[in-house]
């Protein structure tokens, strides 16, 4: 094991102060349990400042809204055991559904809310009478543990999030930086596709961080409407550099890119668009208008008899200004961070307007098989515990209900209470030692702090790290756990053992449960996530839903980020390997213009509304190819790039030429180049 650093040190010592500090209070005011204070100390804590405080809101709002349910739940069904089994359990499974479809640290607030109300009641269900005592108490020592855990890191030399969250920031910047310079290589790079993951996966870690942002202790709180606006702008060059990438790929098919005299212009811009972007933080960058001049110029005006060339052109132009401005945008916003972060946040960026975090992904389907699964667990846990009758049997739902919900948002739960297990397991003996040796032998607070030390010192080295977290905190949790029959006036070897066996045989039914209703493989996840896509944009076809720009490419890019590991997991797999969700964003941006521009292009309408229908009924068929039927897309994609060509000059029609372009590019890589004339078409028909 490497020697710690001096970040590991200060997060062991002030965890192990504030949990002694818990400790010490709840047993000088009499709570019934305080080692369940000083267990909350230890889960409520985070290197940094900002996110121990919203673990701490968020815990605190789960337990007091679980607490709330088992006040009401207990007593009315108390009397007919297996209903209270069945309504605790429903409560558990409904908590973590509507958690699951929350993509943010939030959710922690109902997941929290449902297992809290098993640990409140499973173990009172025998006095049912004293409930809302149990309930206050458990409600006030998880209080004085978040209380203790946000006192002790926040004002003894807090570690702030802020220059985490600009570190990453400006590593998100850097990775679009690069993807820039090796997308608009005219000859290509082999960089890119690495590019392109690094940073949906930069994109998808900062929505996720910025929750943190509003209770950190620096003056980057203010700036979290920036943002989230500069992460949207990030999303938006994903399909914008991805297209640009093709249409460049199509050009050099073309031979345009050899022609000497279109390859020196389009060269020279693209070199101009690269150093432009790559300008160094803290440096002006050129002015931008310079080069929306220059991709203006280069772009081929549209006519009624322009070539494929020219379109391939058109649309290349299109995405090339949509680059810059978003890096305009950018560029600007992470002046305005920056400006923020030293206390002077621009009035204009105080209220910017942001994606919800609800436009993100959602898997409602896997969200209910995940409450379903966790229903079944508790109900298993509580049917096995009323057979047997046995005293200590609480346990074995209550953990159960506890991994089943700790777990949910992994494709493949077991592998994860395996190892929750196995270290419970491992942190047997020295609880064993800690309670039947340690403890009676003790005889003052001190002493206990002395006795602690080592052991507690050294987990929380170990759960500052990444690597050892997973494994550090189950056994913290084991030794905790076992101390807290202290409270119980249980300390005793019969206890232990039946308190422990409990506690493992749930672990175990949970990973029984998870393991033949819930885990599925990385292949499977990857082809909902592919058909959640396909979808979306059947459903923009046929008109039922048109998102705005920033939600769908906010929306695709997090797919991207949450598909890119599952593919690589899948294996050999050809038909997940060949798909690419990049594709379908460009397409789904595409359809976003031309639903946009439909109602300026007059009798192209209807050539435009057949269109969106085959697109419809083709990703509806997804992922099933049938010949004839993208022969007729083809013909319908050709058929609308006519009509608009013979449309009235305006900026709907070149952005309909462009979207239409890049529509027909995506779909139909390796098909003839588009022929402007209709009796081009009876030939090669």
């Amino acid at each position: 094991m490497k020697f710690p650093s001096k970040t590991e040190v200060l997060f062991s010592v002030k965890s192990f102060a504030a949990a002694m500090l818990a400790l010490y209070i709840a047993m000088r005011i009499g709570l019934p349990r305080p080692f369940w204070a000083l267990m909350t100390a230890y889960i409520v804590a985070a290197p940094f400042a900002g996110p121990t405080r919203s673990k701490a809101v968020y815990r605190f709002g789960g337990t007091f809204l679980g607490a709330f349910a088992t006040v009401l739940i207990v007593p009315a069904f108390a009397n007919s055991p297996e209903l209270l089994s069945l309504v605790l359990a429903l409560w558990v499974g409904g908590c973590l559904y509507v958690s699951l479809l929350d993509r943010t640290p939030r959710s922690y607030v109902l997941m929290l809310a449902g297992y809290t109300a098993g640990l409140i009641a499973f173990p009172a269900v025998d006095n049912p009478g004293t409930i809302f005592d149990i309930a206050v108490a458990r409600v006030e020592e998880i209080l004085l543990g978040i209380t203790c855990a946000t006192v002790v890191h926040s004002l003894v030399l807090p570690q702030s999030f802020g220059p985490v969250m600009l570190a990453r920031l400006d590593k998100a910047l850097r990775d679009a930086r690069n993807w820039i310079a090796d997308a608009l290589a005219p000859n290509g790079d082999v960089n890119s596709a690495g590019d392109r993951r690094k940073l949906a996966g930069d994109i998808t870690e900062l929505r996720m961080m910025a929750v943190h942002l509003p209770f950190d202790t620096s003056h980057l709180r203010w700036t979290s409407n920036a943002i989230h606006a500069l992460q949207e702008r990030l999303a938006a060059m994903v399909p914008l550099l991805s297209a640009i990438e093709d249409r460049l790929l199509a050009m050099r098919q073309l031979g345009a890119l050899d022609a000497p005299d279109t390859s020196v212009r389009w060269r020279a811009l693209l070199a101009d668009i690269t150093a432009w972007a790559a300008t160094p933080k803290g440096e002006t960058p050129s002015d931008p208008q310079r080069l929306r001049a220059a991709i203006d110029e280069l772009a081929p005006a549209p006519t009624r008899h322009a070539n494929w060339l020219e379109l391939v052109q058109l649309n290349l132009a299109a995405r090339l200004r949509a680059l810059v401005d978003a890096g305009v945008e950018a560029q600007t916003l992470r002046r305005h961070i920056g400006a923020g972060a030293a206390g002077a946040l621009p009035l204009e960026a105080r209220h910017l307007p942001g994606v919800p975090a609800h436009a993100l992904h959602l898997d409602r389907g896997m969200a209910l098989v995940s409450a379903l699964a966790a229903v079944i667990a508790t109900l298993a846990g509580c049917a096995f515990w009323i057979a047997t009758g046995w005293p200590s049997g609480a346990a074995v739902p209550m953990m159960a209900a506890v991994m089943s919900c700790f777990f949910a948002t992994q494709d493949d739960p077991v592998p994860f209470i395996k190892s929750f297990l196995v270290w419970t397991i491992y942190s047997v003996p020295l609880s064993a030692f800690y309670l039947l040796a340690v403890l009676p032998a003790l005889h003052s607070f001190e002493m206990l702090v002395l006795a602690c030390a080592p052991v507690f010192l050294l987990l929380g080295v170990l759960i500052a790290r990444p690597a050892t977290f997973g494994k550090a905190m189950p056994f913290m949790f084991g030794i905790a756990g076992t101390l807290a029959l202290q409270d119980t006036n249980t300390a005793d070897a019969a206890s232990f053992i039946n308190g422990t066996l409990a506690q493992l045989a749930g672990l175990a039914l949970a990973v029984l449960v998870i393991g033949l209703f819930r885990s599925v493989g990385a292949g499977w996840t990857a082809r909902r996530l592919l058909r959640a896509g396909w979808k979306e944009l059947a459903r923009m076809g046929d008109g039922r839903q048109a998102p705005s720009v920033p939600e769908f490419s906010a929306r695709m890019v997090d797919r991207i980020a949450l598909l890119t590991p599952r593919l690589a997991m899948a294996g050999a797999q050809q038909d997940l390997q060949a798909a690419d969700a990049l594709v379908d964003l460009r397409i789904g941006l595409n359809m976003t213009q031309l639903l946009a521009a439909r109602h300026e292009l007059g009798r192209s309408q209807a050539a435009l509304w057949a269109l969106l229908e085959h697109l419809a009924q083709h990703f509806e068929a997804r992922p099933r190819h049938d010949a004839q039927e993208d022969a007729r897309l083809l013909a319908s994609l050709d058929n609308a790039l006519r009509s608009v060509s013979a449309a009235q000059a305006s900026t709907a029609r070149r952005d309909a030429l462009a979207a239409l372009a890049g529509i027909r590019r995506d779909l139909f890589p390796q098909a003839l180049p588009y022929q402007p004339s209709p009796v081009l078409e009876k030939e090669i028909r």
